[in-house]
């Protein structure tokens, strides 16, 4: 199992204290508990009521939210790109 780039915008970026982590796993949930096994304080701002991702929190594959394909059990190879993206506001 390779590697897998995920990148990290706004307040999840700022929470981890970097932009990009490297973790190992197949599906997002997989990477997902990588990601929260580096960075515990991050679980709180993704998950809600455990396992549960946000309905806020958009993962990308490719450009594609996670959404339209097979949600958390969606397949990741290491040549894609994943993304975490919080609620973004502005104005």
């Amino acid at each position: 199992m390779a590697a897998k780039k995920v990148r990290l915008f706004a307040n999840v970026r700022e929470k981890a204290g970097t932009s990009e982590v490297e973790v190992n796993g197949d599906t997002v949930s997989e990477i997902l508990d990588e990601i929260i096994a580096k960075y515990p304080n991050l679980e709180k701002l993704i998950f809600e009521d455990g396992k549960k991702l946000r309905g806020y929190i958009n993962i990308l594959i490719n450009g594609e939210n996670i959404q339209h394909l097979e949600g958390t059990d969606s397949a990741i190879t290491e040549k894609d790109e994943v993304a975490i993206f919080p609620p973004v506001s502005g104005g």
